[in-house]
């Protein structure tokens, strides 16, 4: 347990380094004068100067920082300040750190489809040149006879059993259902793989079957691994790093849709904080390399977009105030965005603590 832990902080530590250096990298770019890179958060343990940047460790790990000079609204303006660059590059600095989640989600994916990866077909779909196709557990719906059999997302079903007599090999997500069917009301086994790991456990199919759900309550898909050359790797990336992208906004689109109907969040959706990550994490591990960087390069992504929401105390906030000072010809009001910052950023805070509180209660 304490290596998945590690593994799991280190990537996700990892992730917001990478983002500060998107910063670091045009800020130096541009020319503007960066006095510190740290990595976790002050106070600080160590600190080496090279050149006119102090690189440093910090004591609380919580992700990296980056200084630059006259970044601060209302500081003073040196002629490398980061207040006197054009509103472009000043924006340009601000959104790299966002676009750097982006791109290690491309590097994360292409990498996956490199070493090979999984991808849905259908059961009439020939094995050409896929391998180990499969049938695996998408959605596990809470109370169903499935979740109570303890199976979890990215489990396989690799055979059904019922009364040691009665057994099919699974190929197809029809077998399954069609198995599930028969014996409704009828204790079945199913020996199930999660990475490594085989195991067996048993259910009953419910008779009385809720609208839009399965027997055993479980949503399935079929799936083959496929491997694309070096070469064609990087475009896979990139067109996976998209489609995931559109299926987070549209994912959050639904949410708000359905709150601003008064319906409130709709089954399925989740917020978690950092032990709701954790846990997904250690979950993700337990099925595999492939999916832990998957759920890596999601996760960067989900960064990436709730980092460019227009709040004052994001990315997203700090470059609606460039656009403003574009448009204006001047920039805003250093005290009204100072507080709108502050004010934001402890809401912000005070939304992950109550997060985190029911995460904890969660896991008793």
């Amino acid at each position: 347990m304490i290596i998945p832990l590690l593994i799991a902080f280190f990537s996700l530590v990892s992730l917001l380094i990478i983002h500060e250096f998107g910063h670091f990298i045009l800020a130096k770019k541009f020319g503007v004068k960066v006095e510190e890179f740290g990595i976790g958060l002050p106070p600080r343990i160590f600190g080496k100067k090279f050149g006119e940047t102090l690189y440093s460790l910090n004591l609380i790990p919580l992700g990296a920082f980056v200084k630059l000079e006259g970044e601060e609204p209302g500081s003073k303006k040196g002629p490398r300040s980061f207040s006197t660059k054009p509103v472009w590059q000043r924006s340009l600095i601000i959104l790299g750190g966002v676009v750097s989640f982006w791109i290690i989600a491309v590097v994360i994916m292409s990498f996956i489809y490199g070493i090979g990866a999984p991808i849905p077909i259908s059961d009439e779909d020939p094995i050409l040149d896929i391998d180990n196709p499969r049938v695996q557990v998408l959605m596990v719906t809470e109370g169903s006879p499935a979740d109570e059999a303890g199976i979890i997302m990215g489990d396989v079903i690799e055979s059904m059993i019922y009364e040691q007599d009665k057994s099919i090999s699974i190929d197809k997500v029809k077998e399954v259902q069609d198995f599930s069917s028969s014996y409704k009301g009828e204790e079945i086994t199913l020996l199930m793989s999660r990475g490594e790991r085989k195991f067996e456990t048993s259910l009953v199919p419910r008779v009385n079957v809720p609208e839009g759900e399965g027997a055993m309550g479980v949503s399935l898909a079929r799936i083959a691994t496929k491997q694309y050359p070096f070469y064609k790797a990087p475009l896979y990336g990139i067109l996976a790093t998209a489609d995931l992208t559109f299926a987070v906004v549209q994912g959050w689109g639904k949410v708000l849709f359905s709150l601003v109907r008064g319906e409130g969040v709709p089954a399925g959706a989740e917020v978690v904080g950092p032990v709701g990550i954790f846990q997904l994490f250690l979950q993700m591990e337990s099925l595999g390399l492939v999916y832990f960087l998957r759920f890596l390069a999601l996760l960067s992504i989900f960064l990436a977009l709730f980092n460019i929401l227009p709040i004052p105390a994001l990315d997203g906030g700090r470059f609606v105030f460039l656009i403003i000072e574009g448009l204006k010809g001047r920039s805003v009001n250093p005290k009204l965005e100072q507080k709108l910052t502050a004010a934001c950023f402890i809401f912000l805070i005070g939304i992950m603590v109550l997060i985190t509180i029911r995460d904890i209660i969660n896991l008793f």
